[in-house]
């Protein structure tokens, strides 16, 4: 069997995991940076991991659980600071490096995972799929 990019039945299989994860994680980042989150859902996002809302909800791809949890602090921090600023001016990424002064080398690492997408969905997803 080959990964496909949305398949369902592997994201009914990893959601709650990667909600966890992710309550976890946004609880640990919102403690300094203490700003009102209204919801927070997990769905099987074809291009990006995260995403904010101008209505103050957040999401996030449920392939996270996959990733390093450097990358996977990276993702939440970095939507936690949309909902201080909804864009990604010098007073953004400012925000991000309050918690993660690494941040830049964090987005490269996961760019090149994006970029290198069908070899790291093999070595990460390879052994998942026997399964299935």
């Amino acid at each position: 069997m080959f990964f496909r990019r949305r398949d369902r039945r592997q994201y009914l299989a990893h959601k709650e995991a990667a909600r966890a994860l992710v309550h976890a994680r946004l609880a640990q980042h919102n403690q300094y940076y203490q700003l009102p989150i209204r919801k927070v859902f997990i769905k099987n996002l074809k291009s990006r991991w995260g995403s904010c809302s101008e209505r103050g909800n957040l999401n996030f791809n449920y392939k996270l659980v996959f990733l390093p949890s450097e990358l996977v602090d990276y993702v939440i921090v970095h939507e936690l600071c949309h909902l201080r600023e909804f864009n990604h001016s010098p007073k953004f990424w400012c925000a991000v490096a309050e918690v993660l002064p690494n941040h830049r080398s964090l987005r490269q690492a996961l760019r090149t995972i994006e970029r290198r997408r069908p070899v790291v969905v093999r070595s990460i997803f390879g052994s998942l799929m026997n399964d299935y």
